[in-house]
């Protein structure tokens, strides 16, 4: 019986509570991690928190994040040189940001992310972007000023509505991942970089003015073929991609008025379906994307109360969409011979008989298939006055 007692208390010790906790304070949070190339190893910058720097009660107004750096033959000796560096345990739990050098990614990202992929601590909902014209260790030395910790600032704005009126999209490491293996789609991700100083962006100073001397910006999107960055996107390019993707929220456009003038629109609503189909033995996909949006800026001579203005309102948006879509589907084509759109799914969708045959050679097949785009437009609302005040003092 005594035997047994004692074995019920060994069991109910290791049985009960968390074996594995860690205390907060003995942790290094990791907000963003970057990644370099250099030379035939990998650079890997990593911003912590410094816990007592985000305490009002402890702030002596030193920076709220610090930097490690460490070079690896892997991503992983990397890291772990870091770990050994701080005096913390480093924590990737919290990871907002993923940020890789333009330069990593010209060479192929995919070996650089592996880790990511399949570490148990590392939850996949944080974001990847490209560093632009610079490395993603420049991009991470950079202080920001709405959000006082930068991988903060940088995750929160890529999450807000208001990205997506942009040309910028933010894309999780799933996404990226899904499109790096999927057959008949090629990846996209977001561009990132310091406008201004890049040199004076670690300084106190550069959040202490109203206007500072550097500040991280969202470009444009990011071209791979299959896990090398081929090119950039321009932004009328991003707008058309994001419209065809279905991922276009609040958007603002200008459009001409019918004599002369402009006119801003809001997107609302929109709804793309994207189907593929063999025509006469050739891949073809139509594209047909419904717009709901609202009259809000009136630069110009027209009459919001007459029916016929809106309709031609209309038909002005729906050829401005289409226009910017088909020249996004020409540059895709043409100067990148990248499948971004997925179009090449939605063939294997509608006839995977025929993808089987054409698939090894989708480039080819891809950069001369026709696309059929159609955009209907619906003007829902003009705002609370009819005509716009400029009417009237043009009259006068």
């Amino acid at each position: 019986m005594k035997k047994c007692m004692f074995v019920l208390l060994i069991l109910s010790s290791i049985l009960t509570g968390c074996w594995d906790k860690r205390e907060l304070n003995e942790l290094g949070i990791m907000l963003a991690i970057g990644i370099d190339k250099v030379e035939d190893e990998y650079r890997v910058t990593a911003q912590v928190v410094v816990p007592s720097e985000v305490s009002t009660k402890t702030s002596t107004g030193r920076s709220p994040v610090i930097l490690y750096q460490e070079n690896g033959g892997t991503v992983y000796e990397a890291l772990q040189k870091i770990t050994k560096e701080s005096p913390r345990e480093m924590y990737t739990g919290h990871l907002r940001m993923l940020v890789l050098g333009e330069d990593l990614a010209e060479e192929g990202i995919a070996k650089s992310i592996e880790l990511l992929s399949r570490y148990w601590e590392i939850r996949s909902d944080f974001y990847v972007a490209i560093a632009k014209d610079m490395t993603a260790e420049e991009l991470l030395n950079v202080r920001t000023t709405i959000e006082n910790l930068p991988a903060n600032e940088m995750f929160n704005t890529l999450k807000t509505p208001e990205a997506t009126s942009t040309s910028t999209n933010g894309f999780t490491l799933d996404e990226l991942i899904a499109n790096l293996t999927s057959d008949g789609k090629e990846a996209v991700l977001t561009g990132i970089l310091v406008k201004g100083e890049l040199e004076m962006g670690s300084n106190k100073q550069n959040v202490e003015s109203i206007t500072p001397a550097a500040q991280i910006k969202y470009d444009d999107l990011a071209v791979f073929k299959k896990d090398k960055l081929v090119g950039w996107l321009t932004e009328r390019d991003s707008r058309g991609y994001k419209a065809i993707l279905n991922n276009v929220h609040n958007s603002v456009t200008a459009i001409s008025c019918p004599k002369g003038g402009k006119a801003t629109l809001e997107i609302i609503q929109s709804d793309s379906k994207i189907k593929g189909k063999i025509n006469k033995g050739k891949p073809e996909v139509d594209v047909n994307i419904k717009v709901k949006g609202n009259v809000e800026e009136v630069e110009c001579q027209i009459n919001l109360n007459d029916q016929e203005t809106i309709v031609e309102l209309e038909k002005n948006t729906e050829k401005q969409l289409e226009k910017t879509i088909n020249l996004t589907i020409e540059t895709a084509q043409k100067q990148y011979k990248s499948d971004i759109f997925g179009f090449g799914e939605a063939i294997h969708r509608s006839n995977p008989k025929e993808w089987k045959k054409i698939k090894e050679q989708w480039d080819e097949e891809f950069s001369e298939m026709t696309a059929n785009v159609k955009v209907d437009v619906k003007l829902v609302h003009t705002g609370t006055e009819g005509n716009s005040f400029l009417k009237k003092i043009e009259v006068k």
